[in-house]
């Protein structure tokens, strides 16, 4: 749990500008200025706000999507809206970029930079497909009201960010804790005739080995599949899983030396399972994949059906699959590895 709240400031930070942006009476001006560029991709004006908020967090932007009249345009923004990265991938994508660059500070901040445009654009291309196929027609015209620009108060800017980091907190003290207790049980039995725990011949660890076929490809060996199916939970507990996984322990709350041991793990023929390749290819997949039980939850009751839940997480879960593919072989071929 504290591998992952020690991001909290970062995200505290994110949910600042956020909270600005509301509260100075922008977003609805740049709904509005945003429509006629936006339509050209298939979104309507108003799918800016649930976009933008998204980059907080996908359930509230999902939600955000209720103001939009059309049904058509608010099933293709609900559908794209969680290719922004969220703060929830923030742990994973700060563990990767430290493994891939301990020292580049430009280098760091030009990954982060490509991760979020890299969400923002896939977003814009499919909602083009999904306007052009599944959600034929002309989007309404915008209509809608403008209120008076306004200086953003100090209690509503610390109100947003308080409710908002409550939610993260509560969300590391319950489901990935919950999650770690449950990891921990899996990678620690059955334990062998001597009564020692053996991770390869763990339940967690069976089940890693038996993905190795499909995520070989990929980069990923049999820990990193156990991280990739527990972060299903929550995007975030991937950070906690690697943690556990490789005993960090109290080194864990530092996202450095997380990254350290994590540079220093080998494959059993000798090779490096965290280069920078590999590195880059997770974040690819956690760009595109939807790794939140929670966002599917809420995306069923926004539908009222589960055809776009779940028409959702498989269309997303293959890009992410295909997209990794694309950077570790095309990587591979170019002489990366």
């Amino acid at each position: 749990v504290g591998g992952v709240v020690i991001f909290l400031p970062q995200i505290l930070i994110l949910f600042f500008f956020v909270a600005l942006l509301e509260g100075t009476g922008y977003m609805a001006r740049a709904a509005f200025m945003l429509d006629r560029a936006m339509s050209k991709v298939g979104l309507h004006g108003q799918s800016f706000i649930p976009l933008l908020s998204a980059y907080a967090c996908a359930i509230p932007g999902i939600m955000a999507a209720r103001t939009i009249n059309s049904r058509k345009d608010r099933l293709v923004t609900i559908l794209v809206t969680p290719w922004m990265s969220c703060s929830a991938r923030l742990p994973v994508y700060f563990v990767m970029i430290a493994a891939i660059a301990p020292g580049a500070a430009w280098v760091k901040t030009a990954l982060m930079f490509f991760v979020y445009f890299l969400g923002t654009a896939g977003a814009f291309v499919f909602a083009f497909i999904f306007k052009k196929t599944l959600m034929r027609g002309e989007s309404p015209s915008l209509m809608m009201e403008m209120p008076p620009y306004r200086w953003p108060t100090f209690k509503t800017v610390f109100m947003v960010m308080l409710d908002r980091s409550k939610l993260f907190l509560k969300k590391a003290g319950t489901i990935i804790l919950g999650v770690s207790i449950i990891l921990w049980f899996f990678i620690s039995y059955p334990k062998d005739a001597e009564g020692e725990s053996n991770i390869a011949q763990s339940y967690a660890g069976q089940v890693g080995h038996a993905l190795e076929p499909v995520t070989e490809p990929l980069g990923y060996d049999w820990k990193v599949n156990i991280g990739l199916l527990a972060s299903f939970a929550a995007r975030e507990v991937f950070v906690s899983t690697m943690a556990i996984i490789y005993s960090v322990e109290d080194e864990g709350e530092n996202t450095d030396s997380l990254a350290e041991v994590l540079r220093g793990q080998e494959r059993t023929d000798g090779t490096p399972v965290f280069t920078p390749l590999v590195c880059l290819s997770l974040m690819v997949f956690y760009v595109f994949s939807l790794q939140c039980l929670s966002t599917v939850a809420v995306v069923k009751r926004e539908t009222n059906s589960w055809r776009w839940p779940l028409f959702q997480l498989a269309y997303m879960t293959v890009v992410a699959y295909v997209a990794a593919l694309i950077v570790y072989q095309g990587g591979r071929l170019l002489g990366f590895a």
